[in-house]
């Protein structure tokens, strides 16, 4: 006599409801954690952190907005076509570095000054 077997079914077991709200909650947490990164970075992409040669401590959180996003839109004049602040924070080998980390120096004075 055969044996009968048993009809396989395509539907996976249910899932506690618990675990679609984890997922939804790490995914909340993810996009919190970048919103906070960009308010944090002021929109700017190489920050003071990237361009440890530039000293902006004296400068408050505004002023140092405003310069790092001067650094950040003004561009390298060697035709890399780098802006400033990615320049010194990422290319050693320009010839124009040191010149540009006085641009982003003045920069910083500038800002404070305001």
């Amino acid at each position: 006599m055969k044996k009968q077997s048993k009809p396989i079914s395509s539907r996976r077991p249910k899932r506690p409801g618990y675990i679609k709200a984890l997922k939804w909650a790490a995914v909340a947490a993810v996009v919190a954690g970048v919103g906070y990164g960009v308010s944090q970075s002021g929109g700017v992409a190489y920050n003071e952190d990237a361009i440890k040669v530039v000293d902006f401590s004296e400068l408050n959180p505004g002023q140092k907005r405003s310069a790092l996003q001067a650094a950040n839109s003004a561009r390298c004049s060697c035709g890399c076509g780098l802006t400033l602040a990615e320049c010194v924070a990422t290319d050693s080998t320009c010839p124009i570095r040191e010149t540009n980390v006085d641009r982003i120096k003045t920069m910083v004075r500038d800002a404070r000054n305001r």
